[in-house]
């Protein structure tokens, strides 16, 4: 029997589909905007160059060196920058209909809630993200998975980031139980591995990406029908 009772799930890139649902959601903002007339060479570079600078940027504010408001300015302006088109409008433009756009979006990964469905029956489940709060609430339940939830915890409703302790002993302790009872499933080495290890709560790293592992959580998976085997 397992000894855990309560299930941690990160939401980007974990349950929701956030490389696929950011795709599109570009895609849509390229053709909406006409961005090809406006000295885009290609979707496929502007993708490119958005990805790129998102992520330097999102590392720079769960490092606490960026504010929210930072990182929302500085992402399509900075990506604009890189492909030779210096228009603040344009850039304000793109990032509202990102906004709101993006998280409409629907696209959940593979077996997502047939593993939802599996764990709810024996276990209370629980989201920890870094992400915002007025998206990844839309995110959740615009994709049908928010009921799943007891509890939905926000980092910059706690005031820390993952892999901060903190935010990892508020949600222990949300759930009024203990490290040990509770198992923290996550794509981020970093944020959910490492994270919820400073807290000796056990870890599942989704590897569907299969990038290589030098770090050792307690468990690796490449598919989430694999937490069957482990729950």
């Amino acid at each position: 029997m397992s000894k855990y009772k309560h299930i941690f799930f990160d939401l980007d890139r974990t349950l929701w589909d956030f490389d696929y649902n950011s795709t599109i959601t570009l895609n849509y903002i390229f053709n909406q905007l006409n961005l090809s007339s406006k000295g885009i060479k290609s979707f496929e570079l502007f993708v490119e160059t958005y990805k790129r600078v998102n992520k330097y940027l999102w590392l720079k504010y769960r490092d606490g060196k960026l504010t929210k408001e930072e990182l929302r300015s500085r992402r399509f302006d900075e990506t604009l920058a890189k492909l030779g088109v210096l228009n603040q409008s344009l850039s304000e433009n793109i990032s509202s209909l990102y906004i709101q756009n993006s998280p409409k979006q629907t696209k959940l990964l593979p077996n997502t809630k047939y593993i939802l469905d599996f764990l709810k029956k024996k276990y209370q489940l629980h989201i920890i993200t870094n992400g915002f709060k007025e998206v990844q609430i839309v995110k959740l339940k615009n994709s049908g998975i928010y009921n799943y939830f007891q509890n939905i915890i926000i980092s910059e409703e706690i005031g820390a980031l993952k892999p901060n302790k903190k935010i990892f002993l508020h949600a222990i302790d949300l759930c009024k139980s203990n490290s040990q009872e509770c198992l923290m499933v996550g794509d981020d080495l970093i944020s959910d591995i490492l994270g919820a290890k400073q807290v000796d709560v056990d870890q599942v790293f989704y590897n569907y990406n299969n990038i290589k592992v030098t770090s050792k959580p307690s468990y690796v998976i490449s598919d989430l029908k694999e937490l069957e085997s482990i729950l």
